[in-house]
């Protein structure tokens, strides 16, 4: 399975269509994740538009129509029994991978977005918390965003971050954070 993991994209105030790359990794994939701050039901209708199945929550910044249409968290089923929790904002950065485990005990995973700063964290259990960073708007950071989780069964998850100004090239591990 392969899941194209997306945060923070603002519609219409940082734009009204996705990089193409970023559309390209979303149709290759076979779940598009969204983890808030679509911003309004644009955003929403142009996601289920590319083609696999979207699964969405709401964020601070979305609009009513979107915050009526959409959970504030969810849980994806994953292969191999486990599951991906989806929050929109992670909390203070100090403490938040065993705030996030404690609030989805049942996840191997947790996507969020809010701070548009993209981060991978893994506990020595291989519990791990992602933050994708934003494919539209990539406030200080130097790079639009997102993230491709490849999942085989019941081995680890594979996470790739992408560089969405470089035509889809790895983002340099250095622009990751990696903050328990």
């Amino acid at each position: 399975m392969r899941i194209a993991l997306l945060g923070d994209t603002h519609f219409p105030r940082r734009g009204s269509h996705l990089p193409d790359t970023c559309v390209g990794a979303c149709r290759a994939a076979d779940l598009i994740v969204h983890t808030g701050d679509l911003a309004d039901t644009e955003c929403l209708a142009h996601l289920r538009a590319i083609g696999p199945p979207v699964v969405a929550i709401n964020g601070n910044a979305d609009d009513d129509a979107v915050k009526a249409a959409l959970p504030a968290t969810a849980e994806v089923e994953l292969p191999g029994g486990r599951r991906l929790g989806l929050v929109h904002n992670g909390g203070p950065e100090k403490g938040r991978l065993e705030r996030l485990r404690k609030r989805f005990p049942d996840c191997a995973a947790v996507a969020f977005g809010h701070s548009h700063i993209p981060l991978w964290a893994t506990a020595p259990d291989g519990f791990m918390i992602i933050n994708p960073g934003s494919a539209t708007d990539r406030r200080r950071q130097p790079h639009h965003s997102m993230v491709v989780i490849e999942v085989d069964g019941d081995g680890p998850l594979a996470v790739r971050f992408v560089n969405l100004d470089d035509d889809g090239a790895d983002l340099p591990v250095e622009l990751i954070r990696n903050v328990q």
